[in-house]
């Protein structure tokens, strides 16, 4: 599969455009459009995509004739002779055969470039059905010349678009990446402003950032139905929370390796029948093949701009390193089982001994506009999300060894208008420090309500806001020293612009109230700006 795109395509004439006409002409075009036995002679269509000039030629291609614009061209109407005269060979010769009730689109006003495309897949069906002699009457033979004669000049544009995507088709293929993968890239760069000061030099107060960072994909298919990922990245967005001493203020997509590639993903996934699929992580999350129910603000580029608000902070008790499979038993039901560790390739660990997680998730949809999760995980030694407060990572203080916990989710996402989205979780760790005396237990609670306002004020654009609690301990049996006195509250806003198709633009802000047991709040916004090719 090619990796070639053409950002640009946006801000390219769209003369022949938005019409199933053109899909007709794809039917069409397979059949080629050579009229031989006619005055004239049209030129073979051999594409399998539909002719549109937003699909732009590669510089080095030649370029086609000019051509007429659509302001230079005069409408068909449903009343002209040319539309009566094209529909009545449509009946007869059954010559469009890709509308469901076998007409001429009804009675509607046709641009004259739509016109030409539908009479020259009309005129290749009846060559390829017809011969020259045999099966044409001689009154429809008169129509069709007439018809070519009229609409001559359009039908050379066809041939000439036609010829330029013939050509652009060649080279593509000349130039493609791999016919097994693709390439896919997103670049981020932000401006991030905070409060947060550094407590070495505290009178230098708080700093604007600027940073960036970059992803590559190969998403390789050996079958048509697997897929081997393979995701490296780079970049240098600060670490708040080394600054902030508190994980409650991570960013969505801070990523610190000083601009040197790492690999950030390698995982296969393939099917089982129909209703099944196998993840195997090399190295990957569990938010892959476990639905996380939150999908207009789970992604780091284009989501929510905090960590904590992508998702339900207990999705990041799970390791990196293991097996997942995702099954359907309906259309409505999803069941997701998942065993990652995260130490797996040190032989004194391995893949069986802690820090591991075991993930069970069901997932329903009893409406379309409604879905409700609920998400099961034991995990040791693998509590700590870093999205929450210190003791929520650590209950026991860095005194306990083996920790051994059971987290329980329940996630939810309904459509409420087609621009508005609702949502939120609440998950709950109950921890126990198994090598301690007594064996003392924690409990750690985090929830948030969620709304996403999708194509706001154009088609695209994403409005979110976010509030919410991230996790905290709320009780301790080692005393109340080992809880969390006070509560931090999360309270974030962001507007995503879409500009194109491959460029967005967020402004946003969030707010955590108190954390760390009684700091002042801290405030963090940031404009990012993301491109994805």
């Amino acid at each position: 599969m090619s990796n070639i795109n053409h950002p640009d395509s946006a801000n390219v004439s769209h003369k022949v455009n938005h019409s199933p006409l053109w899909g007709i002409a794809l039917k069409g075009a397979l059949l080629g459009t050579s009229v031989g036995f006619l005055l004239t002679s049209l030129p073979a269509i051999a594409q399998t995509k539909a002719l549109d000039e937003s699909e732009t030629l590669n510089p080095i291609a030649l370029e086609p004739e000019p051509t007429l614009t659509v302001d230079q061209l005069t409408d068909v109407q449903p009343t002209d002779w040319a539309y009566a005269a094209l529909r009545s060979l449509v009946e007869k010769y059954d010559c469009i055969q890709g509308q469901p009730d076998r007409t001429f689109q009804g009675k509607r006003t046709l641009r004259r470039d739509e016109f030409a495309a539908a009479l020259s897949v009309c005129l290749g069906q009846i060559q390829s059905t017809f011969s020259a002699k045999t099966g044409v009457a001689d009154d429809d033979l008169g129509a069709i010349q007439h018809l070519q004669a009229d609409f001559s000049e359009e039908l050379v544009q066809l041939g000439d678009r036609t010829t330029a995507l013939e050509k652009q088709e060649t080279l593509l293929a000349s130039q493609q990446f791999s016919t097994t993968t693709q390439l896919r890239g997103e670049a981020i760069m932000a401006v991030i402003a905070s409060n947060v000061v550094n407590p070495d030099e505290p009178e230098a107060g708080a700093r604007v950032t600027f940073s960036n960072r970059l992803r590559l994909s190969l998403n390789t298919s050996f079958t048509g139905k697997d897929l081997l990922t393979t995701r490296i990245q780079a970049g240098n967005v600060p670490r708040l929370d080394r600054i902030a001493d508190t994980d409650t203020v991570r960013l969505s997509f801070d990523t610190d390796t000083k601009n040197e590639f790492q690999l950030d993903t390698l995982q296969y996934r393939f099917p089982i029948g129909d209703r099944t699929t196998v993840y195997i992580n090399a190295k990957a999350s569990s938010d892959d093949f476990a639905e996380t129910l939150n999908p207009l603000f789970d992604s780091g580029g284009r989501g929510s701009i905090s960590r904590f608000g992508r998702r339900n902070p207990i999705y990041r008790q799970v390791g990196s390193t293991g097996i997942g499979v995702n099954y359907n038993p309906t259309k409505w039901m999803t069941l997701s089982f998942g065993y990652l560790a995260d130490k797996a390739d040190d032989p004194k660990v391995g893949l069986f001994s802690a820090p591991y997680s075991a993930i069970a998730q069901i997932a329903i949809r009893p409406t379309r506009k409604l879905e409700m999760g609920l998400t099961y995980l034991r995990s040791e030694n693998s509590i700590d999300t870093r999205t929450g407060s210190k003791l929520a990572n650590d209950p026991f203080d860095d005194a306990a060894s083996v920790i051994t916990a059971n987290s329980v989710g329940l996630e939810m996402n309904a459509t409420v208008h087609k621009h508005l989205v609702l949502g939120g979780w609440i998950g709950y760790t109950h921890a126990v420090a198994d090598d301690l005396p007594n064996q003392p237990s924690s409990d750690i609670l985090n929830y948030a309500v969620t709304a996403a306002m999708p194509n706001l004020g154009r088609k695209g654009n994403l409005g979110g806001f976010i509030f919410g609690q991230p996790p905290k301990v709320i009780r301790n049996t080692l005393g109340s020293d080992f809880e969390d006195s006070q509560t931090a509250l999360h309270i974030e806003a962001f507007y995503r612009m879409q500009i194109t198709d491959s460029l967005s633009i967020t402004p946003g802000m969030f707010v955590v109230t108190s954390p760390e047991n009684g700091k002042d709040p801290i405030v963090v916004g940031m404009i990012r700006t993301t491109f994805r090719f």
